[in-house]
């Protein structure tokens, strides 16, 4: 939907979009996203699943099991609609990304000791979990791999992690967001969903020896 609206969220803290002409999107899952007409990728303003929507003449109110809620008012809507877009393929990896998965798959115990995999691409509702394993205590953890680790990943983990934890033979799961290179901020929403981060040495999981370097 494209409708002039304004914004107001009510959760861990408070914040408003004053009004504008924005970009609504409600995704299969429940997913709520709030996007400018630019910034990239990224929305102003979401409500990640599970949510409850209820629409309104004039606004929708979007709130999370925690109570959090996001309220949007429409001023004027220029274009409303549905489109069904089928079952998505997932995304195909690149090189480094599918090979990290492999190497980590023969040797979960290379991220923590005691880990064992239960299975490669364990499918959820919202797509597929890189690594499904369980730890020393027989708990279960849900791995995501990346060659570099961004906030867009700690999300999809997220969502893989709310799915999984509704599974009374799997819960709780604990998320583990592993990378060669995991961006600062990437790690600060991580430590704040109690999402566990970890670098990794590409070079070191194939067992290459770097040449030593000297002066002369």
């Amino acid at each position: 939907m494209i409708a002039e609206c304004t914004v107001d969220y009510n959760g861990r803290l408070t914040a408003h979009l004053p009004r504008a002409t924005r970009l609504v999107m409600v995704k299969a899952d429940g997913c709520v996203a709030v996007h400018a007409d630019g910034g990239a990728y990224k929305p102003l303003n979401w409500m990640n699943a599970p949510n409850i929507l209820v629409e309104h003449d004039d606004h929708w109110t979007v709130t999370s099991p925690k109570g959090e809620q996001l309220v949007i008012t429409l001023h004027a809507v220029q274009y409303d609609s549905l489109h069904d877009l089928g079952l998505d393929p997932g995304l195909q990896k690149d090189g480094v990304e599918a090979h990290l998965q492999e190497l980590l798959a023969v040797e979960p115990e290379r991220l923590e000791p005691g880990l064992r995999l239960i299975r490669r691409e364990f499918p959820t509702d919202v797509g597929p979990v890189d690594l499904l394993c369980r730890d020393s205590d027989g708990g279960t953890v849900a791995i995501e791999i990346k060659r570099r680790g961004e906030i867009d990943g700690v999300e999809q983990l997220t969502r893989y992690l709310d799915f999984l934890n509704r599974d009374p033979n799997l819960a709780p799961v604990r998320g583990m967001f592993v990378a060669q290179e995991i961006k600062p901020q990437a790690k600060t929403l991580a430590r704040d969903r109690a999402i566990d981060t970890q670098e990794v040495d590409y070079d070191d999981l194939r067992g290459i020896e770097r040449p030593q370097q000297s002066l002369f």
